[in-house]
């Protein structure tokens, strides 16, 4: 399997899992907010953070006709009844901000990079010299403008999000006849919340069989059971969106996680990709002192010479210096070679 690098971090099976916090609209219009986000992130050991660029007139139009009017459809209550572009300037990242939060960003040690959305937000990102780009699942067939992210020659994570299996497989086409060879995509389900019967992470082992890349999850589920389940499937990165406070109330609060929980994720999905380790062919080293605890056969009572092994004076019992239980019923009915003490262990030297 392929494996690309973001700041010099390998992202791949041979690393834990590459953990996104996405500030998204969780930044409530206000840059001291983000840095505090920021600031966080980096106390809690997030490998990177994420914002979005994009400017709502390059995203929509500022116009009332029913296709622009989100209706009583989502289960997030401040999505509907408004229009997109009211909903795109409320998440609205200001670009005259950027700049002050990547420095932010890299005076703390973090990783910060951005989701794209139209040209005039990658130019910007371009100058500010963004390590990566992320491409947002409603964006993922937008080839024109993916064409031109692939140009930076910047490593690339590209979401998947309302995406059937031959719509994944035409982009994943793309990417490589454009010669990106730095790339991720990124398992999604479009639901905010998501629902869990929904998930279906099966997907991530089925992508990385047949695509041969690094194949991460971006989570929009409550909690974080789902984003740690998908690294035991083999996710390579987790994308989870990160507020500041559990009292933050944003358009993406609701199924954000807060610091203290965004801290659960990152130690559960260390923790699962190191449980998921090879397939076993044989015990480990701290496995074996505890073999020797297994069952065996053991003489019950004192025997005789000549006396005849029984249920009467031999039984199964822990530790494991006799012979296997298996040979239990070998044993029956055969005689004793010598006088066996009672709790000594049967052998095969014993008959």
């Amino acid at each position: 399997m392929n494996k690309i690098y973001i700041n010099k971090r390998e992202i791949s099976d041979n690393k834990p899992p590459f953990i996104i916090g996405e500030i998204s609209a969780n930044h409530s219009g206000s840059i001291k907010k983000i840095f505090n986000i920021l600031e966080v992130a980096a106390e809690i050991g997030l490998d990177a953070v994420k914002i979005q660029t994009f400017d709502p007139n390059e995203m929509t139009l500022d116009f009332n006709k029913r296709e622009f009017i989100v209706k009583n459809k989502f289960s997030t209550k401040s999505w509907n009844n408004r229009s997109l572009y009211s909903i795109y300037k409320e998440a609205y990242l200001p670009f005259k901000w950027h700049k002050k939060i990547f420095l932010k960003a890299k005076s703390l040690g973090l990783t910060l990079f951005s989701s794209v959305f139209d040209e005039k937000s990658l130019d910007l990102l371009i100058k500010l010299n963004s390590p990566a780009y992320k491409i947002a699942s409603l964006e993922s067939l937008h080839f024109p403008l993916i064409k031109k992210v692939i140009k930076t020659k910047r490593p690339l994570i590209i979401s998947t999000g309302t995406l059937n299996i031959d719509e994944i497989f035409e982009l994943n086409k793309f990417l490589k006849f454009n010669k990106c060879k730095n790339f991720s995509l990124l398992h999604c389900v479009t639901q905010y919340p998501a629902d869990f019967k929904n998930l279906n992470l099966k997907t991530i082992q089925s992508l990385k069989k047949k695509l041969k890349i690094p194949i991460g999850y971006s989570d929009h589920s409550r909690g974080i059971s789902s984003a740690i389940s998908a690294v035991a499937l083999g996710a390579n990165i987790i994308e989870k969106h990160f507020k500041f406070s559990n009292k933050d109330k944003t358009l993406d609060s609701h199924f954000s996680l807060d610091p203290k929980e965004m801290k659960q994720l990152i130690i559960g999905c260390k923790n699962a990709w190191i449980s998921t380790g090879v397939s076993k062919n044989k015990i480990c080293l701290d496995e074996k002192i505890y073999s020797s605890y297994r069952r065996s056969i053991y003489a019950y009572k004192d025997i005789k010479k000549g006396d005849k092994f029984s249920s009467n004076n031999i039984k199964v019992i822990r530790p494991n210096k006799g012979l296997p239980p298996k040979y239990l019923n070998k044993i029956i009915g055969k005689k004793s070679k010598k006088n066996i003490k009672f709790a000594t262990p049967i052998t095969k030297e014993l008959f």
